[in-house]
């Protein structure tokens, strides 16, 4: 094999993931859910304010408002994402944050430690990379269920490049 066919080789991913945040309620979900609570709230809230209570018809607009900026919060923090790659020369994680600003760390695999915090009755609490002084975390947005088949794929993705020396 040549220096450039082996460098390559060992650039090849042995593991890849992206990392997202799961969101229950789709966006056609999401219209439905703000049609039926605007037009609840504006039914209300006129009724309301034709009986002379007008104080309790405009706190129907500001649940409404409220409704609306709760979601629109959550839908943007569902933007953040992680890219993670192993390789036989590098640990990379890339975050990326719901504005869209990106950090990257990247590791040398044969000193990186995956730290695992278990919970006996909720299961994974967090992960966490270390090596070469440095660590970060891993997968915080995750579900139970998503940080523990991503726990098991990510050690064995770095348990086979530290066998292939």
């Amino acid at each position: 094999m040549t220096e450039s066919n082996a460098d390559s080789f060992n650039e090849q991913p042995v593991f890849a993931a992206e990392l997202f945040p799961h969101r229950s309620l789709g966006r056609r979900g999401f219209k439905v859910l703000l049609i039926l609570s605007g037009a609840v709230c504006l039914v209300y809230g006129t009724f309301f304010i034709a009986t002379g209570a007008w104080p309790i018809g405009l706190f129907f607009g500001l649940d409404f408002l409220l409704l609306y900026g709760a979601f629109w919060l959550n839908y943007r923090s569902g933007k953040a994402r992680e890219q993670v790659t192993v390789s036989r020369t590098d640990v990379s994680v890339r975050k990326f944050a719901p504005s869209g600003r990106m950090v990257e760390h990247h590791f040398n695999p044969f000193w990186t430690r995956f730290l695992v915090r278990r919970h006996q009755e909720i299961g994974i609490l967090s992960m966490h990379i270390f090596g070469e002084g440095r660590r970060t975390d891993i997968g915080s947005f995750l579900n139970p269920d998503d940080r523990e088949s991503f726990a098991r794929a990510f050690k064995g993705a770095l348990a086979t490049v530290k066998q292939r020396i």
